[in-house]
């Protein structure tokens, strides 16, 4: 097992060249082309961002929908949404996002399957899930930018601590000791936390499908581990944090130990909608990436954010419960503390947010290697159509975002297996634990 103790380097991929740039180079290498984004932008990437916004909210330009409902999970990921409105950048773009608190993932998938949410904190896995039709109906579905990376966890039960498990290879080793029914949970069956339990658990030679898995609403999550319906779960935070705050569990691994900067919440929408309101949803995406931005550009910022979203109207949890993680400040429940280099980041120049295909296409690889799709699908064309990358240029050129060289990356997983997208039904099929 390749140790996770230093999360692997991420490298950025240039489709046109073929080359790498190390993670330490990553911010210069991103910051470099935004020279050409904006050449090839256009004219109008040359102004100012105020003017530029501005020109676009009162001009032929305008929002088509002024006033947009985006529906979020009780998650402190859903925070760039709601400073995106707090703070105004909502106005800025011609718009007024009203962020409306949803209790499940799947009242989420009904709502923005219904009309009644323009647009989604959603889970990347979800939207292609629903595109697939593997998630409900199928609808054809857009994401229009990433709004977050990392943050995410996988909580074991101290019950199982008490038993001796601290770690993956501890968790394998108790299994094959004890062979009990094991119940672990996670809140959406294509979702990210799904995928993310069950590559960590795979990687430690535990097979998910062997397991009892349980779906269950992310706020819902202590409460299932407290009254020992669960003996771990995978989730986004605050939740990790507040079971370990509980005495209730401990942090077997963090997200970013599985993937380091992994793409995680998108903000999401239906095709239809984004075909109609094509400057509305520009709009949208402008603002929360000026929210994203402002939140990671000082420590003050993210404890501004953390005291907002707090509110009993967004996370509903204590400050300290999420401000700590926010900032990479980690405690594990075992006694260790750190700081982590890839803990939630909503920004980063830019490099959070691009949908990379190469993104896409891994949720899609995942959910055929796990059973969810039968077949192998077109993994490009589906990514190239659910991954709004015209909008998302529009966006950044509306709020001074950078743009990377290329529409895929590079990365380097827990298993040490490199994902980069240039094979994906080969990827999908080169695991050794998968649906049979």
């Amino acid at each position: 097992m390749k140790s996770t103790d230093k999360p692997a380097i991420v490298p950025v991929s240039s489709a046109s060249s073929g080359r790498t740039v190390p993670a330490n180079a990553q911010r210069r290498t991103w910051l470099s082309h935004t020279a050409r984004a904006a050449a090839g932008l256009g004219l109008m990437s040359l102004v100012d961002p105020l003017v530029r916004a501005g020109a676009w909210a009162a001009g032929s330009d305008a929002p088509e929908k002024t006033e947009v409902k985006i529906g979020f999970i009780p998650l402190t990921d859903c925070a760039s949404v709601v400073m995106a409105s707090v703070m105004g950048f909502d106005k800025k773009h011609g718009v007024t996002i009203v962020p409306a608190k949803e209790a499940s993932w799947a009242g989420v998938r009904e709502k923005l399957s219904n009309d009644d949410l323009d647009f989604a904190h959603v889970l990347y896995g979800m939207i292609y899930g629903m595109q697939m039709g593997i998630a409900g109906a199928r609808q054809d579905m857009a994401v229009l930018m990433n709004l977050n990376q990392n943050g995410q966890g996988i909580t074991l039960s101290n019950q199982l601590r008490e038993a001796g498990v601290v770690d993956g290879e501890s968790l394998q080793k108790k299994i094959v000791d004890d062979p009990r029914q094991y119940t672990f949970a996670h809140t959406f069956p294509t979702g990210t936390h799904a995928m993310w339990l069950y590559y960590w658990l795979a990687s430690y030679g535990i097979d998910p499908l062997a397991a009892r898995i349980v779906t269950v609403p992310p706020p819902q999550m202590v409460a299932n581990m407290r009254i020992g319906n669960v003996d771990g779960f995978c989730v986004g935070e605050p939740w990790n944090a507040r079971a370990i705050i509980d005495k209730l569990g401990f942090s077997a691994a963090t997200s970013q130990e599985i993937w380091a900067d992994h793409p995680e919440k998108v903000l999401g929408a239906r095709r239809d909608f984004v075909e109609q309101h094509p400057n509305t949803a520009r709009a949208v995406t402008a603002a929360i990436l000026e929210a994203g931005r402002w939140i990671d550009s000082s420590p003050a910022n993210v404890r501004k954010t953390a005291e907002i979203i707090a509110a009993k109207s967004y996370v509903n949890t204590n400050v300290d419960t999420i401000v700590d993680r926010m900032l990479g400040q980690y405690e594990n429940g075992l006694g260790k503390s750190w700081t982590d280099k890839h803990a939630m980041r909503f920004y980063a120049d830019g490099a959070a947010n691009f949908p990379y295909l190469s993104d896409g296409m891994w949720f899609l690889t995942q959910q055929k290697r796990w059973g969810l799709a039968k077949t192998h699908p077109d993994y490009l064309a589906v990514a190239g159509k659910v991954n709004r990358i015209d909008i998302y240029k529009q966006a950044a050129q509306a709020a001074g975002t950078a743009l990377p060289a290329g529409e895929t990356r590079s990365s380097t997983l827990i298993d040490g297996v490199v994902w980069d997208g240039s094979d994906p039904a080969g990827y999908a099929d080169s695991f050794k634990i998968k649906a049979s």
